[in-house]
């Protein structure tokens, strides 16, 4: 291919020059660049010194990939990178990837060069689609894809999965009739829930406080060293008896809890688990909330309780933390819990923590085997003022 220049939306693309490099160093360095993208690490200038002067330009010659450095068009400040990779002329279709540089976020800079390089890879080459892959959890770059019109569709295991990352990756794909015009407004926009919940879980898992009595607890994301006292909690007896744990209940289960929910749902955006932890830091119990995949204003809860904790008010004080959390950071409008029929204790926590009994829901939930009958209570924001 031969290397072209793009004008559109007040950026210019156009093929990386070795005056480039220094800029493309200091933006390198910025962790977000080179946790979620393949850049060496640590990135050094020879690193942005070859691609400028070498890989970019050996990729235009071979017809594999198609670099743009994305500039300011009206001061010619280097502002992102944009590029087709892995473009595959038998099925006219290739994936695009990009980056921006720490200086230029927030400016829908992504958005607005992903868009013309897109209409440039449809008009100028007939491709007749483009794919979008990221690592799960890379919420920036989704959100990116999705305001340039990209459907998201699910997800496939990576083939080099980076070594401190998922081995997951979402992908999505773009056809030429879902391209919108320049300056056409964006889906997934700064003041939708796409938005606001990709700035929640684009973040590390924060940590919360509650107030039990005396004791403050700390809510915060289930660690390696909490397992041994997950297995405990999940092989006694009340614990069988109410939930859904395997049982018998083996290391390797807390293992896979860690690693496959609690881990995959806050990269995923699905949830956030969280263990409790009392003034000592040890784990007290587990409480999860759990986002519906029907309504996304909706989520449910599940707790447990390690037997030592137990009977000191440190499940009610975490559950109104944690749905308070909700409602104002995710935006949720209704939180419910359900336990079986017969589960006092885990009824007992739901009302004080202010949740309103509503019924009893027949052959409500699945547990070891039997559709059993279970209570149903919610919690609404205007239950807490």
């Amino acid at each position: 291919m031969e290397p072209v220049e793009i004008t559109e939306d007040g950026l210019l693309l156009r093929p990386w020059r070795a005056e480039d490099a220094d800029a493309v160093h200091r933006a390198c360095q910025d962790p977000d660049i080179q946790r979620w993208t393949t850049v060496p690490r640590p990135y050094l200038p020879e690193h942005a010194l070859g691609f400028v002067t070498e890989i970019s330009g050996r990729a235009w010659a071979d017809g594999t990939e198609a670099p743009f450095a994305v500039c300011d068009a009206g001061t010619g400040e280097l502002l992102a990178s944009v590029g087709l990779v892995s473009v595959d002329r038998g099925l006219d279709s290739a994936e695009v990837g990009y980056w921006t540089a720490p200086w230029a976020r927030g400016r829908g800079v992504a958005v607005r060069a992903t868009r013309a390089v897109a209409r440039w890879a449809f008009d100028a080459l007939k491709l007749r689609r483009i794919i979008w892959q990221a690592e799960v959890g890379n919420h920036a770059s989704r959100l990116v894809a999705l305001r340039a019109g990209f459907r998201v569709e699910g997800e496939l295991r990576l083939a080099h999965p980076a070594v401190d990352g998922r081995p997951e990756g979402w992908i999505g794909s773009l056809f030429p009739d879902e391209l919108a015009a320049p300056g056409e407004p964006t889906p997934a926009g700064p003041d939708t829930l796409q938005a606001r919940r990709a700035a929640v879980f684009g973040r590390p898992q924060p940590v919360l406080f509650a107030t039990a009595g005396a004791t403050e607890l700390r809510l915060r994301p289930m660690e390696e060293r909490d397992l041994d006292a997950v297995v405990e909690t999940c092989r006694d007896e009340d614990t069988v008896r109410w939930t859904t744990v395997p049982h018998p209940y083996q290391r390797s289960h807390a293992e896979g809890y860690l690693r496959d929910v609690a881990g995959a749902a806050w990269a995923r955006g699905t949830g956030a688990y969280f263990a409790i932890a009392d003034a000592h830091d040890r784990y007290a119990g587990s409480l999860d909330l759990r986002l519906s995949t029907a309504d996304p204003l909706v989520a449910d809860v599940g707790f447990m309780t390690a037997p030592h904790a137990r009977g000191r008010g440190f499940m009610p004080a975490a559950l109104t933390t944690v749905s308070t959390w909700g409602f104002t950071t995710l935006g949720l409008a209704r939180v419910e819990w359900r336990a079986n029929v017969g589960n006092t204790a885990s009824r007992r926590v739901a009302e004080k923590a202010g949740f309103v009994f509503e019924g009893t829901a027949r052959a409500g939930v699945q547990h070891r085997g039997e559709r059993l009958d279970a209570w149903v209570a919610a919690l609404i924001p205007e239950d807490l003022t």
